[in-house]
């Protein structure tokens, strides 16, 4: 059965309309994402925060009578609160609260499949939940009960932090030799010279959807928000035959939680070592734009935004008006079509073409090896078989830092 859930959010007089619907619309997504059903939606404009109770006291007793009406036995405010703010408003409405970050904190924890991404989570759960244990009692205890208590799995973690400090310590050592072994990965794959492609975007803008037409893979995607969780690389043949990997990350969305973002930086850093980024936007979706601005902000946090990068603006068969692209190099495409699916990776290939260094050579054909090393590693534009040398005549671009650049004569 669906939790009913009341939705509350503050809007400041100052602040972009559109942007604040927009958040108010994303917010009701992430809490039928969790499983809830949303009666009503209370907001009330003021310039600024109240240090103790968020929102003014008259605002508060209307939410607890709306409350009542509804029976709705949850209320999501729409910004991170304090403890303090969280405890007050509690004791106010007589009603479980959770803000916008424990409500992607418990989506995060439902979507987790691999153990580094379940480890993530707990440990992203548990550094917001200890300042917030004082005066919370019941509210903790129901862990794994409704939205907001998808737990770390241990019930009454609220009789001791110091039980809580334990764990969160005994994950970051796990998570530590986690990232450890990336990072020998990552060192493999350097000396290997495997190029990587880094699909990244806001969440549902249509990544895994790419991701699993173009690779042939089974990646979950979903219309939910977060349906990706746990980052998958696969082998990919660009048209030319080029050989690169293809990683599939998580989405972002508008003020991820701290905890979360501090918690996931090894899996989010991953994006850092890739050689390109694919930055996927949901061309339909009315706040597209911020959306688009929220993850090149996330990408220069991560020190990702120096990468080179193609915008695909995907969903073009959802589109009413005419679409002139924000950003460039960009194109504009739909992922259900195959024909756009190789119109993206051949722009691939024609971005690096640019900044690669052009190449003739001539290999035997009794050297299948080395042949078969230009086509993996380079952008072969042309092959010639040459009857008279007994031999391939190859015209193509290849990374001027490539160990194969300098077989080149």
């Amino acid at each position: 059965m669906k939790e009913t859930a009341i939705l509350v959010a503050r809007k400041d007089p100052r602040a972009d309309e559109e942007r604040f619907q927009s958040s108010l619309q994303e917010l009701q997504s992430l809490t039928e994402t969790a499983g809830g059903e949303v009666c009503k939606i209370i907001t009330q404009s003021r310039d600024r925060v109240h240090p103790a109770t968020y929102l003014g006291q008259g605002k508060l007793e209307e939410i607890k009578l709306e409350a009542e009406a509804a029976e709705a036995e949850l209320i999501i405010f729409n910004d991170e609160l304090s403890p303090g703010q969280l405890r007050n408003i509690s004791d106010r409405v007589e009603r479980r609260v959770i803000d916008r970050s424990q409500l992607i904190l418990d989506i995060f924890a439902g979507r987790a499949r691999t153990k580094e991404g379940k480890l993530q989570v707990e440990l992203a759960q548990l550094q917001y939940l200890l300042p917030r244990l004082a005066g919370q009692g019941t509210a903790l205890s129901r862990l794994g009960g409704g939205i907001g208590t998808r737990g770390p799995g241990e019930t009454k973690l609220e009789t001791d932090r110091r039980h809580i400090q334990r764990r969160i310590d005994d994950i970051k050592v796990r998570l530590d030799t986690v990232v450890r072994q990336r990072e020998q990965y990552r060192k493999r794959r350097k000396e290997n010279r495997a190029y990587q492609i880094a699909i990244v975007g806001y969440t549902n803008a249509g990544k895994s959807t790419f991701f699993n037409r173009v690779t042939e893979s089974q990646s979950f995607e979903e219309d939910l928000l977060f349906a990706t969780l746990d980052p998958l690389t696969r082998q990919l043949n660009l048209p030319s035959g080029f050989r690169v990997l293809l990683s599939d990350t998580v989405g972002f969305i508008q003020d991820l939680p701290t905890t979360l973002i501090a918690a996931f930086r090894s899996t989010l850093e991953e994006m850092t070592e890739a050689d390109f980024v694919l930055h996927m936007v949901d061309a339909s979706h009315p706040d597209h734009i911020q959306q688009e601005k929220t993850v090149r902000k996330l990408l220069e946090e991560l020190g990702a935004s120096r990468l080179p990068m193609v915008t695909v603006y995907n969903k073009k068969d959802l589109l009413t008006g005419d679409f002139i692209p924000p950003s460039h190099p960009s194109l504009t495409v739909s992922v259900h079509d195959p024909i756009d699916l190789k119109r993206v990776l051949h722009k691939v290939e024609d971005t690096w073409k640019e900044d690669w260094v052009e190449y003739d050579v001539f290999i035997p054909a009794s050297d299948g090896k080395r042949l078969q090393r230009f086509r993996s590693s380079s952008i072969v534009t042309s092959m010639l078989f040459k009857e008279d040398q007994e031999g391939y005549a190859l015209h193509g671009f290849i990374d001027p830092d490539h160990p194969l650049k300098h077989q080149i004569l």
